[in-house]
């Protein structure tokens, strides 16, 4: 009989941190003290605003229910994650299914009972988050262009929930919610043309499987496009030649996105891609301090 041997704590943890994403957690509270300082301000009361335990635990309700986001979706896809990533499996590895799962649940109860304390409609949000991760991560994420959408929105949710909230500059937390809703959107997508192999062997139906890659590639390029002249005509609606230079700055890697998806066709070119738009985000991110 072989005996299993017991998971260090440190590897435990280790495989935890992983498994929720760790460094994307910290991306979502960057953005969201980023945002309630510059967009929603007053600026000149940063540090008053920084000890504010308010925008403390609106934060932290939405790493609670990102991270139970991560884990449901890694549950759901270990047979897949263990063709297209096998290196970066957790559970089962690292974390019992069981446990993964009181995990999930205990996250999302956190997340919304810390919205509900805030503002009904902050729980609202809440819910239809937690709502839409469920059904993203079991169903949703192996149907063509739904599941980018759903995973999108969700990213642009961060930010919604701080126009819901404090109501105040709403326009530009909604400007900068769209941004990240057009990047994570292209990003989605490469995704799926980095995983297709994985995706097609369990039969999702993602976009490059339905499609192929070649079409794939020329909905990135009307997406990116159309992405790019909406931002650029919302911000000469609001006369806010601020954000035209923001977004002059961002069609620089935008541009060499698009030339290397020219060329892409390894894995190891779309996860270049993916890692790219990644930087696009934080980019977007660190630019609301001068908006």
């Amino acid at each position: 009989m072989v005996v299993r041997q017991p998971i260090p704590f440190s590897a435990f943890v280790g495989g935890f941190l992983r498994l929720i994403r760790v460094q994307n957690l910290l991306i979502v509270v960057l953005t969201q003290f980023l945002a309630r300082i510059a967009l929603v301000g007053p600026r000149e009361q940063w540090l008053q605003i920084l000890v504010d335990p308010t925008i403390w635990l609106l934060s932290f309700s939405t790493v609670c229910i990102a991270a139970a986001g991560y884990i449901i979706n890694d549950y759901f896809d270990i047979k897949i994650d263990l063709v297209n990533k096998p290196d970066r499996v957790v559970i089962g590895r690292y974390l019992k299914r069981r446990v993964a799962l009181v995990a999930h649940q205990s996250l999302n109860v956190i997340g919304c009972l810390i919205g509900l304390y805030l503002s009904r409609w902050v729980f609202v949000v809440d819910v239809v988050s937690v709502s839409l991760l469920w059904f993203y991560s079991a169903n949703l994420k192996r149907q063509p262009v739904t599941g980018n959408i759903v995973i999108s929105l969700l990213t642009a949710l961060s930010l919604i929930v701080l126009a819901v909230y404090y109501r105040q500059n709403a326009d530009m937390l909604l400007i900068y919610a769209l941004f990240s809703f057009g990047i994570s959107l292209v990003r989605e997508i490469i995704k799926d043309m980095q995983d297709i192999r994985g995706d097609a062997r369990f039969g999702c139906r993602t976009l490059p499987i339905v499609w192929g890659l070649r079409r794939t590639k020329y909905l990135l390029y009307v997406l990116i496009a159309s992405f790019i002249t909406t931002l650029f005509l919302i911000a000469d609606s609001l006369n806010n030649w601020r954000l035209e230079v923001i977004f002059l700055i961002l069609l620089v890697p935008l541009t060499w996105l698009t030339y290397r998806l020219v060329y892409a066709d390894k894995r190891s070119d779309f996860g270049y891609l993916s890692t790219l738009c990644k930087l696009i985000m934080l980019m977007g991110v660190l630019s609301m301090i001068w908006a």
